[in-house]
C-alpha cells in the first residue's frame, strides 16, 4: 500500500478522503496549505499527493509548479477543486499533475483516480514527460507511453498536450462542450448553468467552436 499526502485547507475534505483511503489500507499524511505540504513532502517522501487548488496561502498550482521547477515532482500529483476552469486544468497537467478530480468527490472517482496513479511513472519533471489525465468521472483512455494528454471527462477521447495551445485548448474545449450538451439532454440553459456561461456567449462559443447543434436535439 502507498504512503499519500492530502492537502486541502478544508479539514473536512481532508477527514473524508483520510478515512476512505486508510480504510483501503494507505497511510495518510494531511496538511492544511502550501507550508505544511512542503515539510510534509520532505519529511514522509509520498507515493502521491492528492492536492487541492484552492488554497488560503500559496495555490495549488503554484506549489505544484514549485516542485516541478525544483526537480521534486518525483511522485504522481492529482490535483482536487470545485471550481477550476478547463485552462487550469490542462495548466496543472502540462506542468506534471497525472489527473484531476472534480469535487464533490465520489468514493469510485477517488479510488480509480489512487489506482491509476500509483500505477504509473511518477509525474513529469523537467524535460520529461509521463502519461497525464483529467478523471473526474469515468476514464477509460489509453495514451501513448511518451504522450502528453489530457483525457476528457466521461469520455475515451485523449488529447495531445504536445500541439499549440490554441489548438489544444479548442479540441478540449469543443469535447468538453460536447460532453456537457449531452450529459443535459442538449437543453441551452442546463449547459450554460453548468458551465458557467451566459446563453448568448455560450451559443457564441459553440459557433466558433464549429459544434453542430443540428445533430441531436437541442432544447431551450
Amino acid at each position: 500500500m502507498a504512503n499519500i499526502l492530502v492537502v486541502d485547507d478544508e479539514l473536512g475534505i481532508r477527514d473524508l478522503l483520510s478515512e476512505i483511503l486508510n480504510d483501503e489500507g494507505h497511510a495518510v499524511e494531511v496538511a492544511e496549505n502550501a507550508a505544511a505540504a512542503r515539510l510534509a513532502r520532505h519529511a514522509a517522501r509520498p507515493d502521491l499527493v492528492l492536492l487541492d487548488i484552492w488554497m488560503p496561502d500559496t495555490d495549488g498550482v503554484t506549489l505544484l509548479k514549485e516542485w516541478a521547477s525544483a526537480g521534486l515532482l518525483n511522485m504522481p500529483v492529482i490535483m482536487m477543486s470545485g471550481h477550476a476552469t478547463i485552462d487550469t486544468a490542462v495548466e496543472a497537467t502540462r506542468i506534471g499533475a497525472q489527473a484531476f478530480l472534480e469535487k464533490p468527490i465520489t468514493l469510485q472517482k477517488l479510488l480509480k483516480a489512487v489506482e491509476q496513479a500509483l500505477s504509473r511513472k511518477p509525474a513529469a519533471t523537467p524535460g520529461h514527460k509521463s502519461s497525464t489525465s483529467v478523471v473526474t468521472q469515468d476514464v477509460g483512455a489509453h495514451s501513448a507511453p511518451d504522450a502528453q494528454a489530457v483525457v476528457l471527462p466521461g469520455s475515451h477521447q485523449s488529447f495531445e498536450l504536445e500541439l499549440p495551445l490554441r489548438d489544444a485548448r479548442d479540441a478540449f474545449e469543443r469535447a468538453y462542450f460536447e460532453f456537457h450538451l449531452a450529459q443535459e439532454n442538449g437543453s441551452m440553459t442546463r449547459v450554460a448553468d453548468k458551465t458557467g456561461l451566459e446563453r448568448t456567449h455560450l451559443y457564441r462559443k459553440l459557433k466558433q467552436l464549429g459544434i453542430d447543434l443540428s445533430k441531436s436535439k437541442r432544447s431551450a
